[in-house]
């Protein structure tokens, strides 16, 4: 059943989330024929969502009244989110431990089915701005977390995250190949965590184990980000995964988590 043949389906309420959307892409500040252009609806639609959202604190005016920002009240929606997920609250300590310990930047991030979405993030000094932030999207089949995840998945399962995956690769290093990705799927199975080398940024290596539910179900995963100017693909794995999946052990299989 499509959303437009849905019942339950509230258009109008689909075009206000589109809206705020819209500035996934954009984060400088939209202009109404800029909302409008974006979320493919006419101006007056875009005036009025847009007056609705800045009424309720989800947009605000830009600076000097210039445009629409994303307003405060998103990172209201944020923390309630954070606080609602027992698996974050668990694993925060564990995260700040094993950051301390391997001196390299330390992640949780959420399996969504085509993509993961980082929910936790403790970075090194040298990190850049963005990769400190948590909501990020990416690729599932592009990311250690990702392929080890997928190697708790059925087959089926598998195949399908693969056909139906369509994100563009982040660095000429990310693996595209279905082939080649189902190879490492499968060594991941067998290693219990999965090695990425610059796939999702030029320079940095990531290892990477899942977590799972009480019924073996992959939900998470933990990664360690390194440069490749102070390691190897193998130091980095002989050093760490050991470290790594002591913690995704100490997480997994226990109910509530999700």
């Amino acid at each position: 059943m499509t959303a437009r043949s849905d019942t339950l389906y509230i258009q109008s309420l689909a075009k206000g989330m589109k809206v705020l959307e819209c500035f996934a892409d954009h984060p400088s500040p939209l202009s109404l024929n800029d909302i409008a252009e974006h979320c493919e609806m006419d101006r007056s639609a875009a005036q009025r969502m847009a007056y609705t959202l800045v009424t309720l604190g989800y947009l605000e005016r830009g600076i000097n009244g210039r445009g629409f920002v994303l307003g405060k009240k998103i990172l209201e929606r944020t923390f309630d989110y954070l606080r609602s997920v027992p698996l974050l609250e668990r694993a925060t300590p564990l995260i700040v431990d094993v950051q301390r310990e391997s001196g390299e930047r330390v992640e949780l991030s959420l399996f969504d089915d085509l993509t993961i979405i980082f929910a936790l993030r403790r970075q090194t000094k040298r990190q850049t701005y963005t990769t400190t932030l948590i909501g990020r999207r990416l690729a599932t089949i592009h990311t250690a977390s990702g392929r080890s995840i997928m190697s708790h998945l059925p087959a089926e399962e598998v195949d399908g995250i693969l056909a139906r995956t369509t994100a563009t690769p982040l660095t000429s290093r990310t693996v595209t190949d279905h082939a080649q990705i189902r190879e490492m799927i499968a060594k991941s199975a067998i290693d219990g965590y999965a090695i990425a080398s610059e796939e999702s940024m030029l320079g940095e290596i990531s290892l990477a184990s899942a977590v799972l539910d009480n019924e073996n179900r992959p939900i998470a995963a933990i990664d360690i980000s390194g440069s490749l100017a102070d390691w190897s693909a193998d130091a980095f794995a002989k050093r760490f995964a050991p470290m790594l999946m002591s913690a995704t052990k100490a997480l997994s299989g226990k109910a509530g988590l999700s």
